[in-house]
């Protein structure tokens, strides 16, 4: 037997070297600092390792499919044909965090065939770029084989050491989870899977969801997420803590035994590996929206980047509510003994709102609760056809408002709280948008509270991922952008869909205002902004004055300092940040409030200055219009200093810096309103050390002079 199997094993090695010999199977980043190699072992399964800086820091991975229509799709493979190019290119962000981004990557094609019987045909397509890399699978068109029902991916990230991982549990339906920070090793989701959070979560693996982030002993910074997620289930990451594995599991359905359903020809999104020696070269990276497809829309200058203020907080804070407190019988309204009064989104209030932002630089208000339906959804398991998007409360004048606002030179921003009920959303999506495109409204916030109508369906699998990019697709016929809460994650569609502006899909501001956990703790943005912040922009809704808010919930407070508020600003970017506390609040604080007058939304360059993930991150940024600089900080429950180096300033530039810090004796939770505002003259040769406060921060504006 040992004799017969010495030809076997000489075959193999020479078969082995013969294809090394014939075929690519490595690549480099453009500064050779990441290198991916490709092989197939001697049962022909494709896998891939991962260098950067000559440490390997993904081992030996393999790739592969089940489908519960077909045999596995992970062995047998021949290398057919291997393709290497280099592509370099810069294209212009219509609005984001700058201007020109540079997309430039060697890239490497390997087309694959099944030796056994059936003959199938796979290829992968790796992109290697100096901040990461990306893969994906083609499935391309062939004989015999037109319809794939995928049960499971098989993409691995063999890790070769037991990093310190910032992460949130792989929930397929929400992402408001606060982030863990352990060892790989310690990974422990289901400790999380009876979390109760808007009446909806599911967490049925010891998964984790993406962007998850990773820092080792000697400073490698990781983040693995995906990118164009298009027509396919989420991907989280299911943890094999022993061998220090990532393995993909994607999101499925109740309602079929498979989770991917793809007519060939098809491609999966990108896995994604975000790579850096340090903390701020992970913001700055455009892997994610690189890999997506160039801009399929063409013009969106109808869309204007702004700050909001709006009908929000108030009802979170319980000052007024989203139901108007009577029901609609065959259309005469009835007193029900409900909210009398306080219903928040009626024509007076709105009307406050509007003068308030036409005063301060502020462009949009939005408006929740002022379309009929919220006295029926909540607790109903039947939620379609509940809301119809057109048909205002009977105090809410929505002809008088838009009139009203456009006089002011403000915009109203439209509200769709779908409660999760799709068909019926999917439906009236026409109407819907038709009404904003008729008073000029280009924003819409929608929402998906609850758990997936129809039945069965999750946030995060393949019917929503449809629903998600279907609507914001459909939306742009209309002239309208779309900023999606409950949503899916991002993952760079921005760039071809440049009407997707903003998502939650995180754990936001609200959770203090209602948690019964005591809100999100001071750690929770430091980390947010090297995990979430990677993925794409965030609608966290800043800038809470009253942060102890004991007129109306004194056992609830935001848990930072007044000066972090202010920084979130320039820290956590979205295209439209919201101005979210109450008007009477601001009003009684005119010199914080200055800040979120001057402050942009719109960049033309971005600089992280520095930052450790989950303990602070300091974030420059120049504004297009203007050129004005804005410079925020942020740290968690410790205080600390930051030194602030300011050569990132344009020579030859005067600038008054106006500079908000903690006070002497500020404290996220003793004493969070203490706020220092001093103004200095700078240049590029400035320097300044700046007192961070526990839970504290500090923001600057640069105007020219």
């Amino acid at each position: 037997m040992k004799f017969n199997l010495i030809p076997l094993i000489l075959t193999v090695l020479f078969f082995s070297c013969y294809q090394k010999e014939k075929h690519i199977t490595e690549l480099t980043s453009p500064n050779s600092e990441v290198k991916v190699n490709f092989n197939l072992n001697v049962q022909g399964q494709p896998f891939y390792t991962v260098m950067f800086n000559n440490k390997t820091i993904v081992d030996s991975s393999y790739l592969g499919f089940e489908f519960t229509n077909a045999k596995a799709l992970k062995d047998n493979f021949n290398i057919l044909k291997t393709t290497a190019s280099t592509f370099n290119e810069t294209w212009e962000m219509p609005w984001g965090e700058q201007v020109d981004v540079v997309n430039h990557y060697n890239e490497l094609r390997i087309e694959l065939q099944e030796t056994s019987e059936l003959k199938r045909k796979l290829n992968l397509v790796f992109k290697v770029y100096d901040d990461g890399i990306g893969f994906r699978y083609e499935f391309p068109e062939q004989k015999g084989w037109t319809e794939a029902l995928i049960k499971d991916e098989h993409t691995e990230f063999n890790l070769t050491e037991d990093y310190k991982t910032f992460w949130i549990p792989g929930d397929w339906d929400i992402y408001e989870h606060l982030y863990n920070t352990t060892k790989l090793s310690e990974v422990d989701a289901l400790q999380f899977a009876n979390h109760k959070n808007l009446a909806q979560t599911y967490i049925p693996e010891n998964a984790v969801n993406t962007p998850v982030t990773m820092v080792g002993a000697d400073g490698t910074h990781l983040s693995f997420h995906e990118a164009a997620l298009i027509d396919y289930s989420g991907m989280t990451l299911k943890v094999d803590t022993k061998n220090l594995d990532l393995k993909s599991n994607l999101v499925g359905s109740e309602n079929t035994d498979y989770k991917v359903k793809r007519m060939l020809p098809f491609e999966t999104p990108w896995r994604t590996i975000q790579i850096s020696d340090n903390a701020p070269e992970l913001i700055e990276s455009k892997l994610i929206v690189n890999l997506n497809e160039p801009n399929k829309l063409g013009d969106v200058s109808w869309f204007t980047p702004m700050k909001y203020t709006g009908v929000w907080w108030e009802m979170h804070l319980g000052k007024s509510s989203w139901d108007y407190g009577m029901t609609q019988n065959m259309s005469t309204w009835t007193d029900t003994g409900g909210a009398h009064g306080k219903h928040g989104a009626n024509t007076e209030n709105v009307k406050r709102f509007i003068d308030f932002s036409a005063k301060n630089n502020i462009g949009g208000v939005l408006v929740e609760g002022w379309n009929t339906g919220w006295e029926h959804w909540i607790g109903f398991e039947d939620r379609e056809g509940v809301f119809d998007f057109v048909t205002p409360y009977p105090d809410y004048d929505i002809d008088e408002v838009t009139r009203y606002a456009k006089e002011k030179g403000v915009e109203i921003i439209m509200h769709h709280e779908t409660s999760a009920a799709t068909e019926t959303y999917t439906k009236q999506q026409d109407t819907a948008y038709a009404l904003m495109q008729k008073y000029g409204m280009h924003s819409v916030k929608s929402g998906y509270v609850g758990k997936i109508l129809p039945k069965g369906e999750y946030h995060h699998g393949q019917y929503m991922v449809n629903h998600y990019n279907n609507a914001a697709i459909k939306a742009a016929k209309y002239q309208v952008a779309v900023n999606a809460h409950e949503p899916i994650k991002a993952t760079g569609l921005r760039r071809t869909y440049p009407n997707i502006i903003s998502r939650e899909g995180l754990r936001g501001q609200e959770f203090n205002a209602w948690s019964s956990d005591g809100g999100n703790p001071p750690e929770h943005l430091p980390i947010v902004a090297f995990t979430r912040m990677l993925a794409g922009p965030i609608d966290y809704t800043p800038g809470i004055f009253n942060i102890k808010f004991d007129e109306y919930k004194p056992d609830n407070q935001v848990n930072t300092t007044i000066a972090q508020q202010l920084a979130l600003y320039v820290v956590i970017y979205s295209p439209i940040q919201m101005a979210a506390d109450l008007v009477e609040h601001y009003e009684a604080n005119p010199e914080p409030l200055q800040f979120i007058k001057d402050v942009g939304v719109d960049w033309q360059q971005t600089k992280v200055l520095n930052g450790e993930v989950g303990d602070f991150v300091t974030i420059a940024r120049k504004e297009r219009l203007t050129e004005n600089w804005f410079v925020g900080g942020i740290t968690d429950e410790n205080a600390r200093t930051i030194d602030v180096d300011f050569s990132f300033l344009d020579a030859d530039v005067t600038y008054q810096a106006t500079i908000y810090k903690d006070g002497k004796t500020a404290h996220w939770d003793n004493n969070p309103t203490d706020l220092e505002v001093e103004t200095l003259t700078m240049t590029k040769a400035s320097k300044l050390s700046c007192n961070l406060a526990a839970g504290g921060g500090f923001a600057i504006s640069l105007i020219k002079k």
